[in-house]
């Protein structure tokens, strides 16, 4: 659809809650890639913030793996606002121009 050749790389956020563990997912990925229009791209991942939102208080701020209570009052009764997320962030494509025969790289 967008007449990209292949990738190049492969940007994803992983939360801290999200049950990812982000080495296995670098390897899984080598192998995923393997005979596709990805099979030389790079994957880089970002470790994504917990922040809670407080059911007693209503302030949102940032909580640990181990320790999800409110920053602010201390009451354990949150909701997880970010943390939990697998999400891709860019994906960066190689095509090559029509009339010049250059290549050059988009982001998505």
């Amino acid at each position: 659809q967008n007449g990209a050749m292949r990738v190049e790389r492969i940007v994803v956020r992983v939360g801290a809650l999200s049950g990812v563990e982000p080495e296995l997912l670098q390897r899984a990925f080598l192998v995923a890639r393997a005979g596709s229009c990805a099979g030389q791209a790079d994957l880089e991942i970002e470790a994504g913030a917990i922040e809670v939102r407080c059911r007693q208080c209503g302030e949102v701020g940032p909580a640990a793996v181990n320790r999800l209570v409110c920053g602010v009052c201390g009451a354990w009764q949150v909701d997880v606002v970010t943390g939990e997320e697998l999400l891709l962030v860019r994906l960066e494509l190689t095509d090559f121009a029509a009339d010049a025969g250059l290549e050059k790289i988009r982001s998505t």
